[in-house]
């Protein structure tokens, strides 16, 4: 995937014009570019933070995600339906979720797919991919063997080589660098290998209850001009958490629930973080495809 140049242009502009009257004017209608909305760790019944995301998501067009630990304490079905449905629970048709830690608390994260049913992708995998506009968005499942040689990681690559479109995003629940309590997880290091090699473009994580997000990072996960950026937002309503040391390459970080927003253009990418409640932090930006 080659670096272009930024373009505004709006996919698929469709004319259509009144075949009855020649003379008539041309209409233009234009399909709006994808928007993936979401953040993980969401669903606690202890915290008022989930009412706060949902009501965003009320009020925000777009595909939402979850990256893992979507229903505490344990990810059973009771859980997602006493503390999930209520609230994320309305977006359910337009969800893309991942699992988390806390759904294999419930053997074989049993109570995710039920929930999720077909949403899930195949049964008991936890891993699948869509195709947004010019983007494939993979759903990774960073509680399974996700090793060099795991069948997660050869159907990873499969559908990488598949692709023929513009941008690359990914979504889990484990970061691979975090400046947060837990700090970055080794479970996904060879996905981080693997995409980066194939010139994907973000990766968008939970399981720290924070928001931070860093510069593009190479295969190593050090800052590189032509990397690949991660963002963890593990701000969907749980409790929160703080900031314990700054990692390199960290370029934003903050604690506050909100969810992620992020406009998936042709051959380019624009975020902004989306606080739950009035005077908390904001982040936006934008950047290419590499």
């Amino acid at each position: 995937m080659k670096r272009l140049a930024l373009t505004s242009i709006l996919l698929g502009g469709l004319l259509a014009s009144c075949s009855e009257m020649p003379s008539a004017p041309t209409f233009t209608a234009f399909v709006a570019d994808p928007v993936l909305i979401g953040a993980g760790d969401i669903a606690n019944c202890a915290s008022p933070g989930t009412a706060l995301t949902a009501a965003l998501l009320d009020v925000t067009d777009g595909t939402v995600f979850t990256a893992g630990d979507n229903a505490y304490m344990h990810g059973s079905y009771s859980d997602y339906m006493r503390c999930y449905e209520p609230h994320w629970g309305r977006h359910k048709g337009r969800t893309l979720p991942a699992p988390g830690n806390h759904e294999y608390e419930t053997p074989g994260a049993q109570g995710y797919f039920q929930y999720f049913g077909d949403r899930a992708g195949p049964p008991g995998l936890g891993y699948y991919s869509v195709t947004l506009g010019r983007w494939l968005v993979l759903t990774l499942n960073s509680s399974a063997d996700a090793s060099a040689s795991s069948a997660q990681m050869s159907w990873l690559k499969s559908t990488l080589q598949q692709f023929h479109g513009a941008c690359v995003a990914a979504i889990w629940h484990y970061p691979v660098v975090s400046s947060g309590p837990n700090g970055g997880s080794p479970e996904m290091f060879e996905a981080w290998r693997v995409l980066y090699a194939a010139g994907a473009d973000l990766v968008i994580t939970g399981h720290e209850h924070l928001y931070e997000r860093y510069a593009p990072l190479d295969g190593e996960r050090q800052p590189a001009p032509r990397g690949m950026r991660q963002f963890v937002v593990g701000t969907g309503g749980t409790m929160l958490a703080r900031i314990h040391s700054v990692r390199p390459g960290s370029q934003v970080q903050g604690t506050a629930w909100g969810l992620l927003k992020v406009t998936l253009r042709p051959e380019s990418y624009e975020w902004e973080f989306l606080p739950a409640e009035p005077g908390a932090f904001r982040d936006q930006g934008q950047e290419l495809c590499r």
